[in-house]
C-alpha cells in the first residue's frame, strides 16, 4: 500500500476530500460550531479541521485564543486560496483571537531561493498590503519576520530533537536539509504565541499544509512538561481551475485568475470557462444547467456572491434554465470587476499605512 503523504511544497492535488478526512484523521467542519460563520464556512468550502471544539468554546466563552498564519513572499501575486485564508483569519480576529502574521523569509530562502532582503521588500510592498485589502485589521495584528525571531529559531532547534529522520520522511515523503529547516521553523512559528502564555490557537490553511500541523502536534505531545496546547486548524477546498481542473494553477495561466490581474484578461478567462449550460438554448431552457460542472458558478459561490439569498436565486434560475450560461458569466464578470477594483484600491490605501504596522519587538 502506498504511503499517505501530502507535500506542502509540491503541486500535487488532493482529489478526494472525503478520503483525505479519513486517511489523516481530520474532523468534518461543522459551521454550527462557530457563531455567525463566514461565507466559505457556511457553504462547505471550509470542509475539515483539527480540534475545532476548543476554538469554538473559546469564542463562545470569550476565552483567550490566537489565530496565526504565514506569508510566503516568493512573488508579487497571490491566489484565491490565499484570499480564503485571509477571510478565515478575519473571522477569528473579529471573534476575539489574538492575531499573528509571520513573514516566512527564512523558509522562502531555504525552499524557494529568495533572498531575505527581497522577501522582506515583497512582504512590505505587496503581501501585507494585499492581506489588509482583503480585510485584515492591522490595528489588531502582530507581525514579525522569521529571520528576526531568535526565540523561534532557538525553539526550532529544541523541537527538532523530538522528531527522528524516519518520522519526518513518513510525514513529508523526503527529508532534505532545506525542508527540515523550513518545517521545524514552522513548528516554532505555530507555537510562538504560546511561548509567553499558553492558550489554544487555530491555523487556517489549505489542506496541503496539514503535514506542518501534524508535525507540530507530534512535537507538542512529546513535550508534556511544556504544556503547550495542541494547535487547531481549519482547511478550505481549492478554487477549481476554470477549465474544470481541481485547482487553479499558474502552470495553466489561461484557467487561473491571479490577484491582482488585469480585468480584461480575467473577463476573457471567465467567458471561456467550462460551462454547465446545455448545447442548445432550447435544450437549456428545457433541462436547465448542470451546475456541478459549471466553474463560473463555483467561483461565484466561493468568492463573488456574499449574500446567500442572492446566490440561491442565481442557482435556481440557472438550474431551471431560466438563466443562460452567457448571462451567468456576465454577472460573474461584473462582480469580478468590482472585486478587482476594490482589491487594487485597498492595496494602494494599505501601502500608506505600512508605518502603522505593529511588528513584534525582539530583544
Amino acid at each position: 500500500m502506498p504511503k499517505k503523504i501530502i507535500d506542502p511544497w509540491g503541486s500535487g492535488l488532493v482529489e478526494d476530500y472525503e478520503k483525505i478526512i479519513k486517511d489523516f484523521g481530520l474532523e468534518v467542519f461543522n459551521p454550527k460550531l462557530f457563531p455567525k460563520s463566514n461565507r466559505i464556512m457556511r457553504r462547505g468550502v471550509v470542509f475539515a479541521g483539527r480540534d475545532l471544539k476548543i476554538i469554538s468554546d473559546a469564542i463562545k466563552q470569550k476565552k483567550k485564543f490566537y489565530v496565526l498564519s504565514g506569508i510566503m513572499p516568493s512573488n508579487e501575486k497571490i491566489h484565491f486560496g490565499t484570499k480564503m485564508v485571509v477571510e478565515n483569519i478575519k473571522y477569528f480576529q473579529e471573534h476575539g483571537a489574538q492575531t499573528y502574521i509571520l513573514v516566512a523569509d527564512l523558509e522562502a530562502a531555504s525552499t524557494r531561493g529568495v533572498s531575505l532582503e527581497k522577501a522582506r521588500k515583497m512582504a512590505l510592498d505587496f503581501h501585507i498590503p494585499a492581506y489588509v485589502a482583503l480585510g485584515l485589521d492591522i490595528k489588531k495584528t502582530n507581525f514579525y519576520f522569521q529571520s528576526e525571531n531568535r526565540e523561534v529559531m532557538n525553539n526550532a532547534y529544541e523541537f527538532s530533537k523530538k522528531i527522528t529522520l524516519n518520522e519526518f520522511k513518513a510525514i513529508y515523503g523526503s527529508a532534505d536539509p532545506g525542508k527540515i529547516m523550513g518545517a521545524m521553523t514552522q513548528v516554532a512559528d505555530i507555537l510562538y504565541p504560546q511561548f509567553k502564555e499558553r492558550m489554544p490557537g487555530v491555523i487556517p490553511v489549505g489542506v496541503d499544509q496539514d503535514p506542518h500541523i501534524r508535525l507540530t502536534r507530534d512535537v507538542v505531545r512529546r513535550m508534556k512538561d511544556k504544556k503547550f496546547f495542541l494547535p487547531s486548524s481549519v482547511y478550505h477546498k481549492y478554487t477549481p481551475s476554470l477549465d474544470g481542473g481541481l485547482k487553479m494553477s499558474k502552470s495553466k495561466p489561461e484557467s487561473c485568475i491571479e490577484l491582482p490581474e488585469d480585468i480584461k484578461s480575467v473577463n476573457k478567462k471567465i467567458m471561456r470557462a467550462l460551462s454547465g449550460g446545455r448545447d442548445t438554448l432550447a435544450e437549456h431552457r428545457k433541462l436547465g444547467a448542470v451546475i456541478e460542472k459549471d466553474m463560473v458558478f463555483e467561483l461565484m459561490k466561493q468568492h463573488l456572491v456574499e449574500d446567500d439569498k442572492e446566490l440561491n436565486k442565481i442557482y435556481k434560475n440557472y438550474k431551471s434554465g431560466k438563466m443562460t450560461s452567457g448571462e451567468l458569466k456576465k454577472i460573474a464578470s461584473s462582480k469580478m470587476e468590482k472585486f478587482m477594483n476594490d482589491f487594487n484600491k485597498g492595496i494602494l490605501k494599505a501601502r500608506k499605512q505600512i508605518n502603522k504596522l505593529k511588528f513584534v519587538k525582539f530583544k
